[in-house]
C-alpha cells in the first residue's frame, strides 16, 4: 500500500502560479505517476503524467502552462502550475500506477492508477 500526501495548494489570482507537491510513502521511481483534478460538478480529469523514463503527458488544457516533474532524492512529485486561469480551480491529487512503468495510452486516465492522495485544493480568482 501506498500513501501519498499533497501540498501547495492554495488561492492565487488570474495569471499565478503554484508549485503542488506529492510525497509517496515509499519510492515509486519505477512506476508511473499523475496528477489529477476535479472541480465541484465535475468528472475527474487527468491533468499531468510522468512514466519511469521521464517521459512526460499532458491535458490539452494544461499544455505550456503545467509541467510535472520529480526529485527522485527527495522522492517527491511536483505539478508547477503558471498562468493560472480561473477554470484551473479543483481539487488536486496525485496518483501512482504500480503496474506500469511506461506510458500505455491511458496515462491520464483515473482508472489505471491504483493509489491516491487526499487532495489539495487550488482556487484562481
Amino acid at each position: 500500500h501506498v500513501q501519498l500526501v499533497e501540498s501547495g495548494g492554495g488561492s492565487v489570482q488570474t495569471g499565478g502560479s503554484l508549485r503542488l507537491s506529492c510525497v509517496p510513502s515509499t519510492n515509486t521511481y519505477r512506476w508511473c505517476m499523475a496528477w489529477f483534478r476535479q472541480a465541484p460538478g465535475q468528472e475527474r480529469e487527468g491533468v499531468a503524467a510522468l512514466d519511469s523514463r521521464g517521459r512526460t503527458a499532458y491535458a490539452a488544457s494544461v499544455q505550456g502552462r503545467f509541467t510535472i516533474s520529480e526529485d527522485k532524492d527527495k522522492n517527491t512529485l511536483y505539478l508547477s502550475m503558471f498562468n493560472l486561469k480561473p477554470e484551473d480551480t479543483a481539487m488536486y491529487y496525485c496518483a501512482v500506477d504500480n503496474v506500469h512503468a511506461r506510458f500505455t495510452g491511458d496515462e491520464l486516465k483515473d482508472w489505471q492508477y491504483t493509489y491516491w492522495g487526499q487532495g489539495t485544493q487550488v482556487t484562481v480568482s
